[in-house]
């Protein structure tokens, strides 16, 4: 699909955003996730390689809402380390369009300015201690995105993980939320507790094989 099948789908700035990207047609998860009414506010649970384009939906999500002014945006990602990275590429591209902030500092700390920005970058133990010392803008939001949400499975991370989208799903109840993973052993499972539907597809930018090395001999099966 052609990015300018978009055109009149979502708010100019956006397209226009994505277009000074380089982005010039939408990658096959792009396309399902979509159909599967991603504009539409639907909640999706996105299980797709990497490299794949997954950010790209969580960006459309996102900015959609923020550009239409249905709500705030926030984004969870597993460490500080890809929080920061997040961070630093939608404010090359978003900056000048959208209020982007990065709460990644200790988490027994609130950042009171927090409640001017659109998207709020962050991970699970600093969003979980924020909604603990009562945020007030936490009603302004309306699209959550979990990347990586496979740490649910994670036994050190996973169970704050789970109890911050319990009490996003049961505190926000007309908020999206996008789940993002490469890898996911139960996918069904995740995507009706997250009352979702489940986009998956196999295509990956570079074609992956399998083989062995030995000895300097690569063996391809």
């Amino acid at each position: 699909m052609n990015i300018t099948h978009l055109k009149g789908k979502i708010p100019e700035d956006l397209l226009d955003i994505l277009t000074k990207k380089g982005i010039t047609e939408l990658r096959p998860a792009q396309e399902k996730a979509l159909k599967a009414e991603l504009l539409e506010r639907k909640n999706l649970l996105i299980s797709t390689p990497t490299s794949s384009g997954k950010t790209l939906i969580a960006e459309l999500a996102a900015f959609n809402s923020i550009f239409r002014k249905i709500g705030k945006a926030i984004y969870i990602a597993p460490l500080k380390s890809l929080a920061t990275e997040k961070y630093k590429e939608f404010k090359q591209f978003y900056g000048d369009k959208a209020k982007i902030a990065l709460s990644i500092g200790d988490v027994d700390a609130v950042d009171p300015k927090l409640h001017e920005y659109d998207l709020i970058i962050t991970t699970s133990e600093k969003l979980d201690s924020l909604i603990r010392h009562r945020i007030d803008w936490l009603k302004d939001v309306a699209v959550i995105i979990v990347d990586e949400i496979h740490l649910l499975n994670d036994p050190k991370r996973g169970p704050t993980l789970e109890i911050l989208i319990t009490i996003l799903k049961e505190k926000l109840k007309n908020v999206q939320i996008i789940g993002l993973s490469a890898t996911i052993g139960n996918p069904e499972e995740l995507a009706k507790w997250l009352d979702a539907t489940l986009v998956e597809d196999k295509w990956r930018p570079v074609v992956l094989h399998k083989g062995t090395y030995l000895q300097g001999k690569i063996e391809l099966k």
